[in-house]
């Protein structure tokens, strides 16, 4: 019979009653809702959105902030690069902006230069390779790197690490460093790691590559780091009258100007850019081999430290292998910066009119002007208002833009779903910790659904004269919170020399005093006219136990064993403590571990996954539980 009939449910205020009862149950519902909805979104976040405070996800349905993140992605959280490669005076990864319009005719013609200048790999590098505020995130170039290495080595770290010269501890550690020779101190790597880097970003499409800027190089790293980001700062020092930034221009060879501009492009030639892009004059090689016969005095000590077979110096070379690193580089660069034998001596140094930048800025305003051949014809094809072919710069953001339009639902999903992937290949590849937690909580259940029931049985069916006292032992063994009991334990384990094995986490929780005093009484509630029966039928007492006891308990059996499962898989401090080895850790130290060295989205993705298993074990014994409350009402 119900407690309201039905007449009275009618009633206003009845029905306002229980209006005000569901929007308590739904109010209720929200404050557990909304902070999981939130731990959720915060599992796909990154550095930029990490301040983020939505239960959707911005990236899912606003363009803008995707873009964003593909920025921080594809250039890998370095902000100075992103200056460089699109000069652009930009604060942040959360303020940049796409490109107001794509010139289809400049990108086309970009795309063109690209597919001319080839996959030479110290033109460009990739993103989505390592990051440096998103920690412990796995990018996806980084996981297509693992997976080429471990199919390489068949799985065997140990003989990755001889053969690649690495000193990783697992194939979650091993990444590499985007190589980004712009600045003088960054150098082409020749390692084994390096070389099947440069064969992984040459498959990469240009979704995932930027191009080195020099002219980006020189304004936003070298100059602003002197003059500021205030254009007026730059302006006062030089005696020029540039609105912004943007109007600076790199010159190709020592500028036309004033004395501080041509003194500020030398010190970049000569001490700040990469050897990669500067170049000298075939006229050179006169003063360089003075420069070099000033250094070795003969031929034969030059030859036997290059290891060469040069007849004399008037036939050596100017110096063209800036990818390998060697004497001759080193000897190239003293010469470009200036040496001398002693102070007293002649400074030989390379002629400041014999220098010339042959960045990638510089190929691409050949290239259109070869394609273009005016100015007027420049303007009328891209619809920009250009004076000469130096304005032309580098299309890369609108390149980027339009790949990335093309590439948002992949993206997305990978945004989405990277925290996840990290945390999931850590558990399956990060030692031995997915398979203890298995057999742990295997055997934990198994044991608490065996040693248990067997003690409560013995209680219930047979009339000991002890049983209270047995039952307030039990009792009291409740009374000691687990933190209290870890040390005798721990001692105890260790006399036994069980410490890091299964014994050591499994000994400890055979019997559980609480689980016994409840099996106990679901057991004396059982009609004793079904054991009188069974008996006269010639059942032994094994018989009473496993196929009558054990059949009628499967309720209370499935809430034993949640609670045994849930004990096992959250088992956290004793298990790092009695199994200090990590070959014997369990999820739990290990996603700590993780945790500890990782971003707050990876945190949040290893908790939801680690609340996965507790969850679907929960859904099954529900069932379990629910059957025997139901079935028996409704007979």
């Amino acid at each position: 019979m119900p407690i309201l009939h039905k007449v009275g449910r009618k009633h206003f205020s009845v029905r306002l009653l229980i209006g005000t009862i569901y929007l308590f149950l739904i109010a209720g519902a929200l404050t557990m809702i909304y902070p999981f909805a939130l731990m959720i979104a915060g599992s796909t976040k990154s550095a930029v959105d990490q301040k983020e405070l939505r239960i959707i996800p911005g990236f899912l349905v606003d363009d803008t902030l995707l873009y964003r993140k593909y920025i921080e992605g594809l250039f890998n959280e370095k902000l100075d690069m992103v200056k460089s490669a699109y000069d652009e005076s930009i604060i942040s990864f959360e303020t940049i902006e796409p490109p107001a319009k794509i010139n289809k005719v400049l990108v086309s013609d970009y795309g063109e230069f690209l597919k001319d200048l080839g996959d030479a790999h110290y033109n460009f590098t990739v993103g989505f390779l390592r990051f440096a505020a998103t920690r412990g995130s796995i990018m996806e170039l980084q996981r297509e790197l693992i997976r080429g290495l471990k199919k390489e080595f068949d799985g065997d770290l140990d003989a990755a690490n001889r053969e690649l010269k690495m000193h990783v501890a697992s194939w979650q550690s091993v990444f590499m460093d985007p190589q980004i020779p712009l600045e003088r101190v960054r150098r082409i790597s020749d390692e084994p790691l390096a070389i099947r880097y440069r064969a992984l970003k040459q498959r990469q499409p240009q979704l995932y590559r930027f191009y080195f800027s020099v002219e980006g190089m020189y304004k936003n790293i070298f100059l602003k780091s002197q003059y500021t980001r205030d254009i007026e700062e730059y302006n006062a020092k030089h005696g020029t009258s540039f609105e912004s930034y943007a109007e600076v221009r790199l010159s190709r060879r020592a500028p036309v100007g004033s004395s501080l501009e041509i003194s500020d492009w030398e010190r970049f030639v000569r001490e700040a850019l990469n050897l990669l892009w500067i170049r000298a004059d075939e006229e050179a090689v006169v003063p360089y081999r003075r420069f070099l016969q000033a250094k070795y005095l003969t031929i034969d000590a030059l030859n036997r430290i290059y290891e060469t077979g040069y007849s004399d110096f008037d036939t050596v070379p100017l110096f063209d292998d800036p990818l390998h690193s060697s004497i001759a580089e080193s000897d190239w660069t003293a010469f470009l910066r200036g040496w001398r034998e002693s102070e007293d001596s002649e400074l030989h140094r390379l002629p400041l009119e014999q220098i010339y930048i042959d960045g990638l800025d510089f190929r691409f305003e050949d290239f259109m002007a070869g394609r273009y051949e005016t100015i007027e014809a420049l303007r009328s094809a891209t619809g920009e208002d250009y004076e000469s072919f130096a304005e032309v710069q580098l299309p890369q953001k609108q390149l980027h833009y339009r790949e990335f339009l093309q590439n948002r639902g992949s993206l997305r999903r990978e945004f989405a779903t990277r925290n996840y992937k990290t945390v999931i290949e850590y558990m399956l590849l990060n030692g031995r910790a997915l398979v203890n937690t298995v057999i742990y909580c295997g055997l934990a259940v198994l044991a608490a659904l065996i040693v248990n029931p067997m003690a409560a049985y013995a209680l219930s069916r047979f009339q000991l004269p002890s049983t209270y006292k047995i039952l307030l032992f039990l009792m009291v063994t409740m009374a000691f919170p687990s933190m209290v009991t870890q040390i005798p334990i721990f001692l105890t384990l260790r006399n036994f020399n069980l410490l890091n094995t299964f014994w050591a986490l499994i000994l400890p929780g055979l019997a559980n005093g609480y689980l016994i005093f409840i099996l106990k009484g679901f057991f004396d509630s059982q009609p004793k006219e079904l054991y009188e029966c069974a008996e006269l039928d010639g059942a032994n007492q094994w018989v009473l136990f496993w196929h009558l006891t054990m059949n009628l308990s499967k309720p209370v059996l499935a809430y034993i064993a949640l609670m045994a499962f849930t004990a096992a898989y959250s088992n956290f401090m004793f298990a790092l403590l009695i199994c200090q080895d990590e070959r014997m850790w369990t999820l739990m130290p290990t996603l700590y571990q993780l945790q500890l060295r990782s971003h707050m989205g990876i945190t949040f993705a290893s908790l939801i996954i680690a609340a996965i298993p507790t969850f679907g074990v929960f859904l099954f014994a529900q069932n379990i539980i629910m059957r025997g409350i139901v079935v028996p009402v409704e007979k």
